[in-house]
């Protein structure tokens, strides 16, 4: 029996889970992937353990403990996630599972919220794990159940790859009244499966390697992959971009010119499959986003059977190499190749958007704490070292704090890099605190072990911001609900050994800068943290306003760009549905006229 239920994509995905009997979910937070984690806590009962990790590695060991004990697992991360991952997942990939295995990568053309535009589906090629690549929530929903099959036929962990328009798109997905009841039987010790000694690495990868061929005839009759349509002209398509063929040829009116190999399983590639879909065509189209994944594996094909059959796509400038696809930029790579006029068909809107830049929100502390080391730090040479998150945004102006932005944690260690060749530099690394705990706490016993002078600024705004607000170790809440005792990391500094260890709310401008002042001046590895709460996590204060004592010099303005504050013809204004009363602009004003 089933039933309709209208779901995100990543939603799908998460009842996909429950629904195939998943007992223990494992992730980390990272758009476009967060909501498969938090909707199986939502939907979960007592059978499911679900937990936030503090990372992504992390929370694939978790799950592979379980899956050895006989789970099913699911690991919910983004793509740059995946390389956090990499190092259990490549072995896993030897070691083997026994309960199901999927991870979900959630990959990100665009980027959009990334800050790489890397494909999972060389990862799943060159870890040699089987791929789904859902082209829609329904199919998401239906890959699940396969996967974990998959998983558990095979004793391997299977990827999972959808992308940002699955993930958040929503549809009315035929979902299964009755789930299925998977009980692990726990862990039964047997070295020479679970210890990855080389030779028993070396005898896995020969079974693996046997697998693919048989993986890949499996996928042929898979209901994922198909061939669809009469005409001779081929377009080759996965993901998203089948959903937006198949618009764009309706659009067109081609059906009757066109024939669509849809690949839901890029890894193993359904060869055979694939081999009559060029014997049929006069010439190919591939539609892809991100790398020409689908189009090598074509041309790989031509050249293994020797088949006369022209490829275009990426490698032949008829779709290009970056970005996301649209409807619209696929209905006119299919014109274009069928000659078609499409001009007339391209919807074109009346009015432009305005574009929203990216800026750090009203009343956030983060503001409050770059603005007050970069006051502290004028005149003075210094560099500032990033992160990833919300934090990001301080690059902007008039800020202009974010000299470095490279990976998660690696604020701490790039400024370490940077000592050791300008010495004579304030190297400053400034790292949240869920960033502090899924990847900071490594390069500041580094900077510690290796006597680097750098300042570390640690921006504590008691949650997991830019992801949406996710409890993490310092929050003292699991996202199984248990109320914990909070991590500190003042205590954690303290164990590592730092000496110099100054906790201060950054809305108190006068004891920011001078704490700043302090640190920098002290040899060693200092740490300031500065810790006042997201506005989206805690009540804003009564709002501010400007009096007639305003001078209109917008020091308030050029000073912090606060969206709240607004110059006018009668002077500077404070939007009073943005302001949050955090009152860092009154301490900057010059003749108190805010208040």
């Amino acid at each position: 029996m089933s039933k309709i239920e209208f779901l995100m994509g990543n939603e799908a995905i998460a009842l996909g889970a429950l629904h195939a009997g998943v007992n223990v979910v494992c992730g980390y937070p990272g758009t476009p992937s967060t909501e498969i984690l938090e909707t199986v806590a939502k939907m979960r009962d007592d059978s499911v353990y679900v937990e936030w990790s503090v990372n992504e590695k992390a929370a694939l060991e978790v799950a592979a403990g379980a899956s050895y004990s006989g789970a099913r697992t699911l690991v919910t991360m983004k793509q740059v996630g995946l390389n956090v991952a990499s190092d259990p997942v490549m072995s896993l990939a030897y070691v083997g599972v026994k309960g199901g295995m999927v991870i979900v990568s959630a990959d990100d053309p665009g980027p959009i919220s990334s800050q790489t535009e890397q494909d999972t589906r060389h990862f799943s090629r060159f870890s040699k794990l089987p791929c789904f690549d859902p082209s829609s929530p329904e199919e998401a929903y239906e890959m699940v159940f396969e996967a974990f099959e998959i998983s558990e036929k095979y004793n391997t962990p299977v990827i999972l790859r959808p992308t940002t328009r699955v993930c958040h798109a929503c549809a009315s997905v035929k979902v299964k009244d009755n789930k299925i009841i998977h009980i692990p039987d726990g862990f039964v010790k047997d070295t020479m499966r679970w210890v990855i000694f080389p030779k028993t690495s070396y005898m896995n990868h020969i079974r693996i390697e046997k697998r693919y061929d048989e993986l890949s005839k499996q996928f042929c009759e898979s209901k994922f992959n198909f061939i669809n349509g009469t005409g001779k002209i081929g377009i080759a398509c996965g993901g998203i971009s089948y959903a937006y063929v198949c618009e764009a040829v309706e659009t067109l009116n081609a059906w009757d010119k066109v024939k669509i190999f849809k690949v839901g399983t890029p890894h193993p590639f359904p060869e055979k499959l694939a081999v009559d879909f060029i014997r049929s065509a006069d010439k190919i189209l591939v539609c892809e986003e991100l790398d020409p994944v689908i189009e090598r594996e074509l041309i790989f094909l031509c050249g293994k059977y020797n088949l006369q059959c022209n490829i275009f796509g990426k490698y032949t400038d008829n779709s290009p190499v970056a970005g996301e696809n649209t409807v619209e930029s696929i209905m006119g790579y299919i014109a274009d190749f069928l000659g078609i006029d499409y001009s007339e068909k391209i919807y074109k809107p009346d009015v432009n958007l305005p574009v929203r830049p990216p800026v750090l929100c009203a009343g956030c502390p983060h503001r409050a704490s770059f603005y007050a080391v970069k006051k502290a730090m004028k005149g003075k040479k210094a560099v500032f070292s990033g992160d990833i998150g919300c934090y990001t945004l301080g690059n902007a102006m008039p800020l202009d704090m974010v000299d470095t932005c490279l990976c998660m944690g690696a604020d701490v260690t790039i400024a370490q890099g940077i000592h050791r060749i300008d010495s004579d530099t304030v190297n400053f690394s400034f790292i949240g605190d869920s960033t502090f705990f899924a990847s900071g706490i490594t390069g500041v016993i580094n900077a510690v072990y290796n006597n680097t002078e750098i300042v570390l600024i640690v921006l504590d705004n008691s949650t997991t911001a830019m992801t949406g607000q996710q409890p993490h170790p310092g929050t003292g809440v699991t996202m199984m609900g248990d109320i914990v005792n909070k991590i500190s990391i003042e205590k954690i500094l303290e164990g590592i050994g730092l000496e110099y260890i100054k906790t201060v709310n950054p809305f108190n401008l006068e004891e920011s800068v001078n704490a700043v002042k302090e640190a920098a001046a002290l040899p060693g590895v200092k740490a300031i943290i500065f810790k006042a709460p997201c506005i989206a996590v805690s009540k804003p204060q009564k709002y501010l306003t400007v009096n007639n004592k305003c001078i209109k010099c917008k020091k308030c303005i050029n000073e912090i760009g606060c969206p709240a504050l607004v110059y006018t013809d009668k002077g500077v204004i404070i939007e009073k549905g943005l302001c949050t009363g955090c009152g860092l602009c009154m301490q900057i004003c010059p003749v108190n006229a805010i208040e």
